[in-house]
C-alpha cells in the first residue's frame, strides 16, 4: 500500500504545471455547476436529472481506431544482413557456422534435426566431404533412424551422386530389411535410371522377406507396365503362397480375366476352394471367392455356371453365416434369373431373417413361427418344384420345431397363441398334404399336451371332431365330443356338441346333452333358454313351458332377467296374453324394477295394436294358406275399443308401477337406493307423458305433466365438520302435497293464475295480428263498380 501511494505521488510530480492547473480549474468548475440549480430543480427537488443524449461533435469510428493503432506502432529490428567480399571472410563465416553446429550437437547429441541441419549446410556449400561426414557421425548415434537414411540418400540424389545413393540404399536395406518406405525410393530409383534389370534385382531380395501384400502388389504393377504378364502370373502364384487370403485369390483370377485367360481364372478358383476346403468356418471365409467366381461367369455370360456356384456354395453354408452370399445370388435372380428364381431367392432371405430373429432369443416368440409357417406354406403353394415333397418336409420341419416349444408356465393366457401353432399344423396335414393319418396323429398329440386339469381348450376338440365329420366318422366325432365334456366340461363344449347334433336332427340326443349341460351348470341361462326353444320348435309347449318354469325357479340363475323375458316372449308368440300378464306380474312382485313397468306397458299397448289390426284385416298374410279368400270384413269399432282398452290398461301399469315404485322410496333410507328409486319414478314418469302424447287426449296428458318432478336446488351437509354443498334434486307435486298441503294448494293458484294471464296474453296478439292483416287486404271489385 505504501509503495503504491510513493508511486502515486511521484507520477504526479512528473506532472507538468500547466497540466495541475487545468485539472484543478475543471474541478472547480464541476464542484460550482454541482451545487448549481436549474429552474426545474429549484422548482421541485425531487425532479429527476435529464441526461444530454445528443450526439458529441467528434465522432469516432472504427476505421480511425485502428489507422492511430496502425501508425503508433512501431517498426521491428531486423538483422543486418551481412555480404561476403573475400575468402577470408568466407572460411571466417563457415568456421563461425561450424564452431554453432558442433556446439550444438555436442549439447543435444540425440537430437536428429542438428545433424540434419549440419550435414545440409555442408551440403549447400558444397563441401559434399563433409556433408557426408556429418551423417555418417550421425548414423553412429542413431543406425536405425529410417528418416536420416532418407535425408542421407536424398542429398546425394540431389548431388546427381548416383553411385553414392545406391550404396547408400544397398547399406540401408541390408540394416532395415522390413522399412518398406527405403525399399519403395531403392526401387524407385532403378526404374528412373531405367535399370529394369537392376530393380526385378532389388524386388527380388525384397520378396526374399516376404513383405505385405502391398509390396507384391507393386512388383506385380512394375511387371505389368513392361508387359512381363508371365512373370506378373508369377508373381500373383508366389504372393499367394505367402499371402493366402481370399482377396489375393480374387485379384489373382481378375489379374488372368483381365488377359483373357479364362480358363486360367477358372483354374485359380478352383485351386482357391481346394486350399479352403469343404468345412463350415473355411466355406465362411471363402464367401467372397464363390461370389467372384459367380459374378465372373455372369460377365461371361455363363449364367447356368454362376447359379451352380451359388447353389454350391449356399447348400454347405449355414443360412445365419451366408447373409452376403444370399444378397449376392438375390442380385444374380433379379438380373438374369426368371420368376420363380426370384422368387426361390426371396424366400431364402426372409427364411434368414426368421432364424436370426429365432436364434436372438426368440424362440418363445409365437408370431415368428407363424410367419415362418405361413412363408413356407405360401412358398409351397407358389413354387415350381419338381418334387414338392423337400418344400412339404421343410414345412414339417417348421411345424415340429414351433409345437416343441411349450410354453413354460401353465396359465391360459401362455398357451392361446401356442395352441393355435398345432392347429394350423393339423389344419396344414389335411388341406394341403391329405396325410389323414398325420392329422389325427397331429390332433391327438396335442390333446394329450394340453393340461386339461387346469384348462381346456374347446377349439381343439371343436376341430378334431369336425375332422373326424368330414372324414364321415360320426361315432368317432360323438366319441370326441364325450371325452370333452367328460374330461373337462365347458359351456362352449357344450354348445358345439349340441350344435352338431342339431345339424344331424338327432333331437334326443339334444334333450339328454341339454340336461347333462344343466346339470353341469343350471345358472347358465342361455342354456334353459335354447332347451325351451329346441322344444317350442318341436311343438313341446308344455315342455318349454316346463323349462322355463324350471328356470324362474333358480335361485342362483346368473341372469334372471334374459330368463324372464324370453319366457315373456314366448307366451307373446303363442299369443297367451293373459300367461304373459301374469308372468308380468310375477316379475314386477320379484323385482319392481321400472323397466319391468314399461315393458308391461308395452306389451299392453303391443297387443292391443295386434287385436285391432285384425279387426281391421291388416294383420293378414298374403302367403298364409290360412288367410281367408276374398275381401276380409272390418270392425272398426272393435279395433277403436281394443286400443282404449289396451291403452286404459297400459295406464293401469304405469299407474301401479309408479305407486309401487313411490311406495318403496318413502320406505328407503336416505342413501344411494333412494336416489335410484327417485330417478326410477322420474322415468317411468317420461314414459307415461310419452305414452300420452302419441296416443292419450288432453285430460291424461295435463295430468301426467302435473305429477313430473322439478329440479330444485338444494344444501345438505358433507361431514360432522358442519359443510354443506349444494346439489340438485327432483321435487315430485304429489311429495309436496302430502308435506305441506296448505302451501301446495296456494302454489297450485298462482301456477294456473300465471297460466292463464299467458293465454289471455297470446289470444290478444293473435286478434291483434289478424285485424292488420284484414286492414291490408285490397278492396273488392264490386265496390269500384258502383
Amino acid at each position: 500500500m505504501v509503495i503504491c501511494i510513493s508511486l502515486v505521488y511521484s507520477i504526479l510530480a512528473r506532472v507538468p504545471k500547466s497540466t495541475v492547473l487545468i485539472h484543478n480549474h475543471l474541478q472547480a468548475e464541476t464542484d460550482h455547476r454541482k451545487f448549481q440549480k436549474t429552474p426545474i430543480e429549484m422548482a421541485d427537488p425531487r425532479a429527476p436529472k435529464v441526461k444530454n443524449r445528443a450526439a458529441a461533435p467528434v465522432q469516432i469510428t472504427a476505421e480511425q481506431l485502428l489507422r492511430e493503432a496502425q501508425e503508433r506502432q512501431e517498426t521491428g529490428h531486423s538483422a543486418p544482413r551481412q555480404k561476403v567480399e573475400d575468402f577470408e571472410e568466407l572460411h571466417e563465416y563457415r568456421g563461425r557456422k561450424r564452431k554453432e553446429f558442433e556446439e550444438v550437437i555436442r549439447r543435444t547429441r540425440q537430437d536428429l534435426r542438428a545433424w540434419t541441419k549440419y550435414a545440409t549446410w555442408e551440403a549447400a556449400q558444397s563441401e559434399f566431404a563433409r556433408a557426408r561426414s556429418v551423417f555418417e557421425r550421425a548414423l553412429d548415434v542413431a543406425p536405425t533412424s529410417e528418416k536420416l537414411w532418407l535425408n542421407y540418400c536424398e542429398m546425394e540424389l540431389k548431388a546427381r551422386n548416383i553411385q553414392h545413393a545406391r550404396n547408400l540404399f544397398d547399406r540401408a536395406v541390408t540394416l532395415l530389411p522390413r522399412i518398406n518406405q527405403i525399399w519403395y525410393k531403392y526401387v524407385y530409383l532403378e526404374e528412373l535410371l531405367g535399370n529394369i534389370p537392376g530393380a526385378r534385382q532389388v524386388f527380388e531380395r525384397w520378396m526374399a522377406w516376404e513383405p505385405d501384400e502391398k509390396a507384391w502388389s507393386a512388383y506385380i504393377k512394375m511387371e505389368a507396365r513392361y508387359e512381363e504378364y508371365d512373370r506378373a502370373s508369377q508373381l500373383y502364384e508366389r504372393m499367394i503362397a505367402c499371402h493366402p487370403d481370399p482377396k489375393n485369390w480374387i485379384k489373382w483370377a481378375k489379374y488372368e480375366e483381365d488377359r483373357q485367360k479364362i480358363d486360367r481364372a477358372r483354374e485359380i478358383f478352383q485351386m482357391a476352394f481346394e486350399y479352403f476346403g469343404d468345412e463350415e468356418e473355411d466355406l465362411e471365409r471363402a464367401q467372397s471367392i464363390y461370389t467372384a467366381f459367380a459374378k465372373m461367369e455372369s460377365r461371361l455370360k455363363e449364367y447356368e455356371r454362376a447359379r451352380t456356384i451359388y447353389k454350391y456354395a449356399l447348400d454347405r453354408l449355414p443360412r445365419s453365416k451366408a447373409v452376403g452370399l444370399h444378397a449376392s445370388y438375390t442380385t444374380f435372380e433379379k438380373q438374369f434369373g426368371d420368376r420363380a428364381a426370384i422368387e426361390s431367392t426371396v424366400l431364402g432371405k426372409r427364411r434368414i431373417q426368421y432364424e436370426e430373429e429365432l436364434a436372438n432369443g426368440g424362440q418363445l416368440n409365437y408370431d415368428v413361427w407363424f410367419e415362418y409357417a405361413r412363408l413356407e406354406e405360401s412358398s409351397l403353394k407358389s413354387c415350381n418344384h419338381d418334387d414338392p415333397s423337400k418344400a412339404i418336409e421343410r414345412i414339417r420341419e417348421v411345424y415340429e420345431r414351433a409345437v416343441a416349444q411349450v410354453p413354460p408356465s401353465q396359465e391360459k393366457r401362455y398357451w392361446r397363441r401356442y395352441i393355435f401353432l398345432w392347429l394350423g399344423y393339423a389344419t396344414f396335414e389335411e388341406t394341403e398334404t391329405k396325410d389323414y393319418d398325420r392329422t389325427k396323429q397331429v390332433y391327438e398329440a396335442c390333446i394329450k399336451l394340453i393340461p386339461h386339469k387346469r384348462f381346456t381348450f374347446s377349439k381343439v376338440w371343436e376341430m378334431y371332431a369336425h375332422f373326424e365329420l368330414r372324414r364321415l366318422n360320426l361315432e368317432k366325432a360323438r366319441k370326441i365330443m364325450g371325452t370333452a365334456i367328460g374330461l373337462a366340461p365347458k359351456p362352449k363344449s357344450f354348445k358345439v356338441y349340441l350344435d352338431m347334433e342339431l345339424q344331424l336332427r338327432e333331437f334326443d340326443r339334444c334333450r339328454k346333452l341339454y340336461e347333462k349341460f344343466l346339470e353341469f351348470d343350471s345358472t347358465y341361462p342361455s342354456a334353459w333358454i335354447q332347451f325351451a326353444s329346441l322344444e317350442r320348435g318341436l311343438m313341446e309347449t308344455d315342455r318349454a313351458r316346463a323349462i322355463y318354469e324350471m328356470a324362474i325357479s333358480q335361485t342362483d340363475l346368473y341372469d334372471p332377467e334374459c330368463v324372464w323375458k324370453a319366457y315373456i316372449d314366448f307366451e307373446e308368440e303363442e299369443e297367451e296374453w293373459e300367461r304373459a300378464r301374469q308372468l308380468y306380474e310375477r316379475l314386477a312382485m320379484a323385482s319392481g324394477h321400472v323397466k319391468v313397468w314399461t315393458s308391461w306397458a308395452k306389451f299392453e299397448m303391443s297387443t292391443a295394436k295386434t287385436i285391432s289390426d285384425r279387426y281391421l284385416g291388416l294383420d293378414l298374410n298374403e302367403d298364409d294358406n290360412e288367410a281367408p279368400q276374398g275381401p276380409v270384413e272390418k270392425d272398426e269399432e272393435a279395433a277403436e275399443r281394443a286400443k282404449l282398452q289396451g291403452l286404459g290398461l297400459a295406464r293401469q301399469v304405469l299407474q301401479r308401477g309408479y305407486d309401487d315404485i313411490r311406495k318403496r322410496w318413502k320406505n328407503e333410507p336416505e342413501g344411494p337406493m333412494r336416489d335410484n328409486l327417485k330417478e326410477q319414478r322420474s322415468i317411468i314418469l317420461d314414459h307415461w307423458k310419452l305414452l300420452e302424447t302419441e296416443i292419450g287426449d288432453e285430460a291424461a296428458l295435463s295430468k301426467v305433466e302435473g305429477m313430473m318432478p322439478k329440479p330444485m336446488r338444494r344444501w345438505r351437509k358433507l361431514d360432522d365438520t358442519g359443510d354443506k354443498e349444494e346439489y340438485w334434486d327432483l321435487v315430485f307435486p304429489d311429495d309436496e302435497k302430502e308435506r305441506n298441503p296448505g302451501t301446495f294448494k296456494l302454489l297450485q293458484l298462482a301456477h294456473a293464475w300465471k297460466a292463464k294471464q299467458q293465454e289471455q296474453r297470446s289470444n290478444t296478439q293473435t286478434d291483434m295480428l289478424s285485424d292488420e292483416s284484414i286492414d291490408e287486404q285490397p278492396t273488392p271489385a264490386t265496390t269500384e263498380v258502383n
